[in-house]
């Protein structure tokens, strides 16, 4: 009996392979992620730690992203260490996450991306050519519908990069240091999306 190899058929399962593999990194970064206890914003509860991947991060701060009279989304960040400065938080190459609450049927999908446009543009001085490419990446991953419940959980790793998470499923990682730093100044920057919720994420209260 003369045996044969099908090399289109042997790439292609390689290729499905490949595809296989990363779909379970991808579910193993958000099924690694745990919660323990919780603090209540406006009846929200926050997790006081989330373990993703090899980081147990404590909560730093949390709060409410208002407009007007409106509660739009709670906000809360985490960190290896606890620290109050925005700026050395922004910059560094260090496990970190930001986890979002959507608290209103008024944050649509196209509000959000609208924010999120907005949001880069101040964190980055006006000028987003460096992290275009990547923030184009991360819209492109905000293709469903947006909710009122809808949590998000924006954890970056050194090395990995930012992984964009939709209730509790992986949707995506954004390459590079330059992408997080302007992702995370959305929030802590000199001129974040709203001061009040910057104070509360800092908890300087």
């Amino acid at each position: 009996m003369q045996l044969t190899f099908d090399r289109r058929g042997f790439a292609a399962s390689c290729l499905l392979t490949k595809k296989a593999a990363t779909a379970f990194i991808l579910a193993l970064t958000v099924l690694s992620i745990s919660t323990v206890s919780a603090k209540d914003v406006s009846g929200t509860k926050v997790p006081e730690t989330l373990s993703a991947e090899d980081s147990t991060l404590v909560l730093n701060g949390a709060g409410m992203r208002t407009r007007a009279v409106f509660k739009l989304y709670v906000a809360a960040l985490y960190l290896a260490e606890t620290s109050t400065d925005a700026a050395a938080i922004t910059s560094a190459d260090e496990p970190m996450a930001l986890w979002l609450r959507v608290r209103s049927g008024l944050l649509t999908r196209e509000k959000m991306i609208d924010a999120l446009k907005s949001g880069f543009k101040q964190s980055t001085g006006g000028d987003t050519s460096a992290v275009q490419a990547e923030i184009d990446q991360m819209i492109a991953l905000l293709d469903e519908k947006i909710s009122k419940k809808d949590e998000f959980l924006l954890s970056y790793a050194p090395g990995t990069g930012t992984t964009v998470s939709k209730n509790g499923t992986a949707v995506g990682v954004i390459a590079g240091l330059p992408f997080k730093q302007a992702l995370f100044g959305i929030w802590l920057s000199e001129k974040p999306v709203q001061g009040k919720l910057k104070t509360a994420l800092l908890n300087n209260r």
